[in-house]
């Protein structure tokens, strides 16, 4: 009997997945009537919570625990309570934006719970707090018209706290990352990008002259060669290729594009001769099997998961996915590949896609080029990173060890990855404000 429920919600889950998938770009398209795209946010809120049943009986029928009952209830009402909140609190809310938020929680949630049912649990614990503290968010970007206001703010913020993790942070796989607060955890990094973002979006809207650009320049100068010297190189490329977008789309002069390009590529080939760990990673990349008992076992191992994966996917619990080191970390979407099948996992990487053109329409109807470019510069953090995650999975490029937003294991991840959801969402909440204003007026 478990075998048949394995072997049927394989298949089940990759058709309402595929369905969502569907239905998430059909909203995407064409002007649509308020009803109509109500009637199709609600049909998306009901495959989330089928998709997430379906998981968890699988995992019931395996574990056979009441914990696994508890545990399905309460991810249940996490996700039930992000879509009221955002439904009554917030109507004016991208609908969309939430239930792809809430989608790629609940497959993080489901696919942790299948690899580590503690660390599912205080990624449970980490998603509370965070729908509590950015909860209020989207009204503080509707509210506070003087954040345009705080450049200087967000710099020193941003490099003391990374500063603070070159001085005292503890190495982690050749880079230092973090440090512990009362035993807690902290990644700085993942929030001052958010800083980050803020801090170019005040200079740039200010003024795109020449002298304006190098104060910009030195400001994104100085977090990247800090990140460097912490060697947190794949942070480090987030920033820089988040600032080279922000400069070009504020300044559109291509001569500043080609040339960061440029730049960044010798700085690629320098980071290369300097750090060891760059080294194995690339050598990891160029031919992993030749040093499979080596520097190639991890990205080997999440080769071998996806291939075995297929098209619908071993079935939970039914392939070995912790063969592959930190998988619910930098590989979680390995793992997703080889259980869940790879429609699944191409259904995934569409569903952060629209998040991103998402992101991007915002950005191109805000009129205020602060907000603009604040837009278009998270969503350049979230869109690079997925890039940088699933690229290092699949062997596209080599791995960088940032996570996959929403799904991998890392509670700093999770909490930024849900501010950048409220702000984007305060910044849609503006722009329906600033239509409103303009129907009224006509």
């Amino acid at each position: 009997m478990e075998n048949l429920i394995i072997e049927l919600s394989k298949y089940l889950i990759s058709l309402l997945f595929a369905c969502y998938t569907f239905i998430c770009f059909h909203a995407l398209t064409g002007k649509k009537s308020e009803r109509r795209l109500k009637r199709i946010l609600r049909k998306q809120a009901k495959l989330i919570f089928l998709i997430h049943l379906n998981a968890f009986a699988v995992i019931f029928a395996v574990l056979k625990t009441t914990d696994v009952l508890i545990t399905y209830v309460m991810q249940a009402a996490l996700l039930c309570c992000v879509l009221m909140i955002y439904k009554y609190i917030y109507r004016r809310a991208s609908g969309l934006v939430v239930n792809n938020m809430c989608m790629l929680l609940a497959v993080g949630l489901v696919i942790l719970y299948r690899l580590h049912p503690d660390k599912a649990v205080r990624q449970y614990e980490i998603a509370v707090a965070a729908v509590v503290i950015t909860m209020i968010i989207p009204l503080f970007i509707h509210k506070l018209h003087f954040l345009d206001r705080l450049t200087w703010l967000y710099a020193i913020i941003g490099i003391a706290l990374l500063s603070a993790v070159a001085v005292l942070g503890s190495a982690s796989y050749g880079a230092k990352l973090s440090f512990r607060i009362a035993g807690i955890a902290i990644q700085p990094s993942e929030f001052v990008k958010i800083l980050f973002v803020f801090c170019v979006a005040s200079m740039l809207a200010k003024s795109t002259a020449f002298s304006q650009v190098c104060k910009a320049t030195a400001v994104a100068a100085v977090h990247v060669l800090v990140l460097v010297v912490s060697k947190d190189l794949g942070a480090a490329l987030i920033f820089f290729m988040t600032y080279l977008v922000m400069l070009y789309v504020a300044t559109r002069n291509p001569l500043y594009f080609i040339s960061g390009l440029l730049c960044g590529s010798a700085a690629s080939v320098v980071a290369y001769k300097l750090f060891r760990h760059v080294r194995v990673r690339v050598t990891a990349w160029k031919d992993p099997l030749s040093v499979l008992d080596n520097e190639g076992y991890q990205v080997c191992q999440s080769l071998f998961a996806i291939g075995t994966g297929g098209w619908f996917g071993m079935g939970l619990y039914q392939g070995m996915p912790n063969k592959i080191p930190i998988v619910e970390e930098d590989f979680v979407f390995a793992a997703v590949s080889e259980e869940l099948g790879g429609i699944f996992a191409v259904c995934l990487i569409m569903v952060c896609a629209s998040c991103y053109l998402m992101f991007l329409n915002i950005a191109m109807q805000m009129r205020d080029p602060f907000y603009k470019l604040i837009a278009l510069g998270l969503g350049t953090v979230y869109g690079f990173q997925v890039f940088l995650t699933i690229g290092g999975v699949i062997k596209f490029i080599p791995s960088t060890g940032v996570t996959l937003p929403l799904v991998s294991y890392g509670g700093s991840s999770l909490l930024s990855t849900f501010m950048i959801f409220a702000v984007i969402q305060g910044l849609y909440i503006l722009r329906e404000d600033e239509e409103t204003d303009e129907r009224l007026i006509s």
